[in-house]
C-alpha cells in the first residue's frame, strides 16, 4: 500500500477495493518506522485512525466523495492547522494552535483528504538544511546523515520515504524544489498566487507559493485540480514535441561533477526519446535577480511576520520570538530588523519591485518567445545533499562557495520571477544521492507543464525507494 500514488489510492478507496482505515494504518506505521528520520513535528494516529473511519463510513452510507477521499496528507508545519499546533518550526510558538485552517487546508479537507501530521522545516523557513534547532534535524532518507533540503525538508522525507505518496509543502525561494531535489522527488512550486496563501507563515507576497510534494506528476496534477477546481486531464505530449530550452552559461558553470554527468545523462536521455533543445541565455539574469531576490525578501520578512503573529493571535511578540530562535538561523533573522546587516531601505525595495523584477520577468518572457521552448531546463541545486552541520560554507570540486548559493543560484530566478517550477528526479550520484532537474515554465502555464512533466517522467528513470 504505501508504494501507491495518490491517484491510484484514492481510486481503491472510492471503489470500496481499499479500506481508508487499512490505507491510513500502514501509512503510519510507515512513519512510524522512519522515526529517525524526524520528519513530524506532530502527528496524532488515533485522530488520523477515526477520520480514516468516517471516511470508510461515509463510503458505506452512499455519501458524495471528494476527490482526496481518504488521502492522508502532511502538511509543512508554517501552515495553519486548527487541529494541531502550527509551530513554524520554532520554540515560541510549540503551543499556538489555530482557530482555523489554512486556506489550502480547507480545500483539500473539502476535497476528501485527511491532515496526518505537521512536517518538520527549517526553522521559521530560513534557510535549506532543515537543522531545526527546536525540533531536531530533518534527515535525508537515502543517507540521513545528509540534509533533505530545505525549508519544506519534513514533506520531502515523508513523501520520499512512502509515508504519504502527497504532501504540502511551501516555496519562497526554493523551499518546494530542493527538498524534492535532494530526496529524488517531484515537487511543484506553482505560479505565485495560483493557489491561495492565506494562513501560512510568510517571507514576502510577492513570492510565497504554497505546493505540492509528490513522487508522481499525476499527483501534483491532482492536487493542482482540488485547488484550481479543474479537472480537465492533462493534454499528451509526445516526447518529439518538447522543446526545453538550456542555458549553459547561467545554469550550468559550476556543478558538482556528479550532479553535472547526471543531469547531462538525463538530459541525453530527452534528447534520444525525441525531446529537442535550443540554447538561450536569459538577457541580464544574474544582474536582475541579484537586484531583486534577496532584497525583497529581507524588506519584507520582518514585516510579514510581525502581521502573521497579530493575525492570527499567536500571543507571542515578534521580539519574543526572536530571543527563541535557534542559533543557526538567528544572524539571519536580526540582520532583515530596521536597521540591520540586511535591511533593505524603502527606496531600494521600490527598485528592486518595480524595476528589477518586472524586467526579469520581461526578459523571461522574451526567453520562452525567441526559442519557442515549453520550459528552460536545468539543475536544481548545485550539488547534492551536503552533511547535516554544514550551514554556512560547502565545499564542489575543491572550491569554497556559500550554502546559499549551492542550494538556491539556480532556482532563485524563476521564483524571484513568480514562474512555474517543476522538478523531477534525474538520477542519482555514484554514493546514490539523488539530483533533481528542474523545468521553469512560462507564468501561467501550470497544466502545460504538468503535462510535459508526465511525459519526461516517463523518460527519466525514478529512484529506487529509500532503505529507511
Amino acid at each position: 500500500m504505501i508504494e501507491l500514488s495518490a491517484v491510484e489510492a484514492v481510486a481503491r478507496m472510492r471503489r470500496g477495493e481499499l479500506k481508508a482505515e487499512d490505507y491510513a494504518g500502514a501509512l503510519l506505521a510507515r512513519a512510524e518506522v522512519g522515526r529517525r528520520l524526524n520528519a513530524f513535528i506532530s502527528i496524532s494516529p488515533g485522530e488520523v485512525m477515526e477520520a480514516a473511519r468516517a471516511a470508510d463510513r461515509r463510503r458505506a452510507a452512499g455519501g458524495e466523495l471528494g476527490a482526496l477521499h481518504g488521502l492522508p496528507i502532511p502538511i509543512k508545519d508554517s501552515v495553519n492547522t486548527a487541529d494541531h499546533p502550527t509551530t513554524s518550526g520554532t520554540a515560541s510558538l510549540r503551543g499556538f494552535r489555530p482557530r482555523e485552517d489554512a486556506a489550502v487546508v480547507r480545500a483539500l479537507r473539502a476535497a476528501g483528504g485527511l491532515v496526518m501530521g505537521k512536517t518538520n522545516l527549517q526553522e521559521m523557513s530560513l534557510g535549506y538544511t532543515c537543522n531545526n534547532m527546536a525540533f531536531g534535524p530533518v534527515r535525508n532518507p537515502y543517507d540521513p546523515t545528509r540534509i533533505p533540503g530545505g525549508s519544506s525538508g519534513g514533506t520531502a522525507v515523508a513523501v520520499a520515504a512512502r509515508m504519504a505518496p502527497l504532501g504540502v509543502a511551501e516555496d519562497t525561494c526554493g523551499s518546494i524544489r530542493v527538498p524534492a531535489a535532494l530526496c529524488g522527488i517531484a515537487g511543484l512550486r506553482p505560479t505565485t498566487h495560483r493557489y491561495p496563501s492565506a494562513g501560512v507563515m510568510p517571507l514576502t507576497p510577492l513570492f510565497d507559493a504554497v505546493g505540492p510534494l509528490a513522487r508522481e506528476v499525476a499527483d501534483l496534477s491532482l492536487f493542482d485540480s482540488v485547488m484550481i477546481g479543474d479537472f480537465t486531464p492533462l493534454a499528451a505530449v509526445r516526447p518529439d514535441a518538447v522543446r526545453l530550452a538550456v542555458s549553459p552559461t547561467q545554469y550550468f558553470a559550476g556543478l558538482h561533477p556528479e550532479v553535472a554527468r547526471v543531469a547531462n545523462e538525463a538530459m541525453e536521455r530527452l534528447a534520444e526519446a525525441g525531446a529537442a533543445f535550443v540554447e538561450a541565455e536569459v538577457e541580464d539574469l544574474t544582474a536582475h535577480v541579484d537586484a531583486a531576490n534577496y532584497p525583497i525578501i529581507c524588506h519584507d520578512t520582518v514585516r510579514m511576520i510581525k502581521g502573521y503573529l497579530r493575525e492570527f493571535e499567536t500571543g507571542v511578540t515578534f521580539e519574543q520570538l526572536l530571543a527563541m530562535v535557534g542559533e543557526n538561523i538567528r544572524d539571519s533573522l536580526e540582520a532583515r530588523v530596521p536597521g540591520g546587516r540586511l535591511w533593505v531601505p524603502d527606496e531600494a525595495y521600490a527598485a528592486a519591485r518595480d524595476v528589477h523584477r518586472p524586467a526579469l520577468q520581461e526578459a523571461f518572457a522574451r526567453c520562452f518567445q525567441a526559442t519557442g521552448a515549453s520550459a528552460i531546463v536545468y539543475p536544481t541545486t548545485l550539488m547534492p545533499a551536503p552533511p547535516i552541520g554544514q550551514e554556512l560554507e560547502v565545499e564542489i570540486d575543491g572550491r569554497r562557495l556559500p550554502l546559499r548559493t549551492a542550494m538556491a543560484r539556480n532556482i532563485a530566478p524563476a521564483s524571484c520571477a513568480g514562474l512555474p517550477g517543476l522538478v523531477l528526479c534525474a538520477g542519482l550520484t555514484r554514493e546514490g544521492l539523488p539530483v533533481g532537474i528542474e523545468f521553469a515554465g512560462p507564468a501561467g502555464a501550470d497544466r502545460n507543464l504538468l503535462a510535459l512533466g508526465q511525459t519526461l517522467e516517463s523518460i527519466l528513470d525514478r529512484p529506487p525507494a529509500p532503505r529507511i
